[in-house]
């Protein structure tokens, strides 16, 4: 599925600085999922990261937020361990689609029009990962054609059909994985996908009425926390070096990082 693309999204995101931290809130429903799973944060390029936390998550099932790629350095490596787990177990492992996996597909199909937002957004560097070069001055159209033909030919017709197909939402019982919000006033099956991979205006300040919770990325907190139904996990893993995931279970949460757990009391 192919969305219209909030380009102003990449460059708000490109203008944070620093890491913003959100305070934990009480006073909403608990959590109540089907069975207890993992949620692992934005990777982003980060297969050393992604390594050291895979030793960590046991047992039960493992849904990556989305954002595999882009500006770290091992876009292709993350792909490829996170295709392969994916098509050995996909009832334990599931990934949902962030919005740089979705500008790596728009790319694919229109590499002229969005070449120039998903370079300044990651996308040299996921290029470098397969081994294509592309320069940061003004490209021509036909450099973006090749850069796409050359991606599209590396990646395969398995990985990116998969990658087409991954969802925008993931649930369990009274809560929902997406990458990166939701609209608090319609109820979670009946969600715009572009808001769930691209966010939400009132996500981030209105609380949900329903006692629905909704764990994300894409926005990076200083540390991971829990807010009036939001689960923010995205630790800025490509900038800090810790990447965080979340164990949830029924009324508990706990976060684990790149370097030691901690219980979220």
């Amino acid at each position: 599925m192919s969305l219209p693309v909030p380009y102003h999204f990449i460059e708000r995101q490109m203008q944070r600085v620093g890491l913003r931290p959100v305070a934990r809130q009480e006073g909403f429903a608990p959590l109540r999922p089907d069975a207890p799973f993992w949620v692992v944060g934005d990777i982003h390029g980060r297969r050393d990261l992604l390594d050291q936390m895979l030793t960590r998550l046991i047992m039960d099932p493992v849904v990556f937020v989305g954002d595999l790629i882009d500006r770290g350095p091992d876009s292709r490596a993350v792909l490829e361990r996170v295709f392969d787990l994916s098509s050995r177990d996909d009832q334990k492992v599931h990934v949902i689609k962030g919005n740089h996996e979705q500008l790596l597909l728009d790319f694919l199909h229109d590499p002229e029009g969005v070449g120039p937002a998903w370079m300044r957004s990651g996308g040299l560097q996921t290029l470098e990962s397969f081994g294509i070069s592309l320069s940061t001055g003004v490209q021509s159209e036909a450099a973006y054609r090749d850069a796409r033909d050359a991606l599209d030919q590396a990646m395969g017709p398995a990985m990116v059909t998969w990658l087409q197909s991954l969802p925008f939402i993931w649930s369990s019982g009274n809560v929902h994985v997406v990458h990166a919000g939701a609209d608090p006033a319609r109820p979670m099956d009946a969600q715009d996908p572009n808001h769930l991979c691209w966010g939400h205006r009132d996500f981030e300040h209105t609380m949900r009425s329903d006692g629905q919770w909704v764990v994300h990325g894409h926005v990076i907190v200083r540390e991971a926390t829990r807010a009036q139904g939001r689960i923010a996990i995205d630790t800025g893993a490509y900038a800090t070096g810790i990447l965080t995931a979340a164990h949830v279970s029924a009324g508990a949460l706990d976060f684990v990082t790149t370097g030691a757990p901690v219980r979220d009391q």
